[in-house]
C-alpha cells in the first residue's frame, strides 16, 4: 500500500511539474505565428535547462525528429492557383492586392513548382542549428569523438535533414564518426508505417475521446471566402472550385516562410488570421496523431534496444538519429505521453493543454538524454526534451526532469507489450 501511495505521489508531482508551462492560448498571444501548426518553421525556445543531479554527466543521446522546412507537399496547389491567377489577371478580375499577390506569385511558380515536397535552405539550417545546440548543451556527450549513428526514411527531405546534422556535429568535432542509413533495413525504427517496411507490422487504432462530444470549438468557415473577397472584384467564370481555393490559399500562407517567399501574400491573410481558428484545427490535429500511435510502437522498441546497448556496452554508440516524418513524431509523443499528450482528455476544450500542433513543426524533435553519476552503483538517469524544451514524461520519477532508466524502460516496455 505504501508503495502504491508513493507511485501515486510521484505521478501527481509529474504532471503537476508538467502543467507550469506557459497555457497554449497564451503562447499563441505572444506569437500568433505557433497557429501554422505542424507548418509551424522550427525556433528554438530561448530556456535554460535543469542542472543535473550533482555528479551526474551526460554520456548518450537517443534522438527522433522531424525533416526541416520544405516546400509544399503536393503541386496541386501550385497548379490550380496558375490556372486560376492567370484567369483572373487576364480578365481583370483581382482587386489590387490580388493584383500583386498575382506578381509574385507568377514570378515564383517556377521555383514552387519545381521544389515540391523538397528541402529548403531553412530546412537544412534548423538541423544545422539543432545539431549544434547539442553539441554545445551536452558537450561531454561528444568532446572525445565516438561513434554516431544516424537513420532516416527513403525521402530525399529527410535524408538531406540527417546529413545537415551530422555535418555539422562532425564541424563542432571533427573527431565524431557518422555513420547515415537510408535503407529498408532500417525503416522500423524511424518510419515503421513504411509500406516498404520488411517488419512493418498492423497495430489497433482508436479515436479520441473528445470526438464523442458535440460541444467543440468550431473553424471559422468564412476565412476562405474572405481571402477570396480580397483577392477577386468577382469570381464570375473562374476555372476551378474557387472555394476550395480559399482553403489552399490559407494552406499557402502557412508554408510561405519556410520557403523563403514570406510576404508574398501582404495582407490577405494575417497570422491573426490563423490564429483564431487554432483551437479548432487543434483538435483534428489530436485526431490526426492519436489515432495511430500504436503504430510507433517499433519506434520506442528501437530506443529501449539502443539505449540498452549503450549503457551496457555492447554498442559504442554516443548518439542514435533518427530523421522521419510529422506523420511518426506527432504519434509518438501521444505513444510516449510527453507532456501529457496521451491524456485523451473527454473535455474538447482540454485538448489544448495536453497537445498543441506546434510540437509537430518543420524540424520538431525528441531527444532523450542519459547520464551516469560517479559511481557504479548510481543509477542512470535521463530527461526528454521535446524540441529543445525540458518535458514530462508519465514515468514515476521524484526528480524531475530526470527519469531512472530502469523505470523508463519498464515503464515503456510494458506500455509496447501491453497493445494487442
Amino acid at each position: 500500500m505504501k508503495s502504491l501511495l508513493t507511485t501515486i505521489a510521484l505521478l501527481l508531482l509529474t504532471l503537476m511539474v508538467g502543467a507550469q508551462g506557459v497555457p497554449a492560448l497564451d503562447q499563441l498571444k505572444a506569437n500568433p505565428r505557433k497557429a501554422y501548426g505542424n507548418d509551424y518553421p522550427y525556433q528554438q525556445e530561448p530556456v535554460t535547462l535543469t542542472k543535473a543531479p550533482r555528479g551526474y554527466k551526460p554520456f548518450y543521446i537517443s534522438h527522433y525528429a522531424r525533416h526541416g522546412s520544405r516546400y509544399y507537399s503536393t503541386d496541386q496547389l501550385y497548379r490550380n492557383l496558375d490556372s486560376l491567377m492567370s484567369v483572373a489577371k487576364r480578365r481583370h478580375q483581382l482587386t489590387p492586392e490580388g493584383q500583386e499577390f498575382c506578381n509574385k506569385f507568377l514570378a515564383a511558380k517556377e521555383e514552387l513548382m519545381t521544389g515540391v515536397s523538397e528541402l529548403t535552405q531553412l530546412g537544412w539550417e534548423q538541423h544545422q542549428a539543432i545539431a549544434r545546440t547539442m553539441y554545445e548543451r551536452f558537450p561531454e556527450v561528444f568532446k572525445r569523438g565516438g561513434n554516431v549513428y544516424a537513420i532516416s526514411s527513403l525521402s530525399g527531405r529527410c535524408v538531406l535533414s540527417m546529413s545537415a546534422f551530422c555535418q555539422e556535429l562532425v564541424q563542432c568535432n571533427p573527431k565524431i564518426e557518422v555513420r547515415e542509413q537510408s535503407s529498408r533495413f532500417t525503416l522500423d525504427g524511424v518510419v515503421p508505417t513504411d509500406r516498404q517496411n520488411p517488419r512493418r507490422r498492423t497495430f489497433p487504432r482508436s479515436k479520441p475521446r473528445y470526438e464523442q462530444s458535440q460541444n467543440r470549438p468550431q473553424n471559422d468557415n468564412s476565412l476562405p471566402q474572405k481571402v477570396i473577397q480580397r483577392i477577386f472584384t468577382s469570381t464570375d467564370s473562374l476555372p476551378g472550385n474557387v472555394g476550395r481555393i480559399g482553403s489552399q490559399l490559407i494552406d499557402l500562407y502557412t508554408t510561405l516562410p519556410s520557403i523563403g517567399h514570406e510576404g508574398m501574400m501582404g495582407n490577405i491573410i494575417t497570422d491573426e488570421d490563423i490564429a483564431a481558428r487554432w483551437e479548432a484545427s487543434n483538435l483534428g490535429s489530436y485526431s490526426w496523431v492519436f489515432g495511430p500511435r500504436y503504430d510507433m510502437i517499433p519506434i520506442v522498441e528501437d530506443i529501449l534496444r539502443k539505449a540498452e546497448a549503450a549503457i551496457s556496452g555492447t554498442s559504442d554508440h554516443i548518439a542514435d538519429l533518427r530523421f522521419g516524418h510529422d506523420t511518426c513524431l506527432g504519434p509518438l509523443t501521444v505513444l510516449m505521453g510527453i507532456n501529457g499528450a496521451d491524456r485523451d482528455p473527454e473535455d474538447p476544450y482540454e485538448v489544448k493543454n495536453c497537445y498543441q500542433n506546434w510540437q509537430t513543426c518543420k524540424a520538431s524533435n525528441i531527444q532523450l538524454v542519459f547520464y551516469r553519476g560517479k559511481k557504479a552503483s548510481d543509477p542512470v538517469l535521463l530527461k526528454c526534451l521535446l524540441n529543445g524544451v525540458e518535458a514530462s514524461l508519465p514515468v514515476p520519477t521524484d526528480c524531475y526532469p530526470y527519469y531512472k532508466w530502469t523505470d523508463f524502460r519498464d515503464f515503456y516496455t510494458q506500455r509496447c507489450n501491453s497493445v494487442k
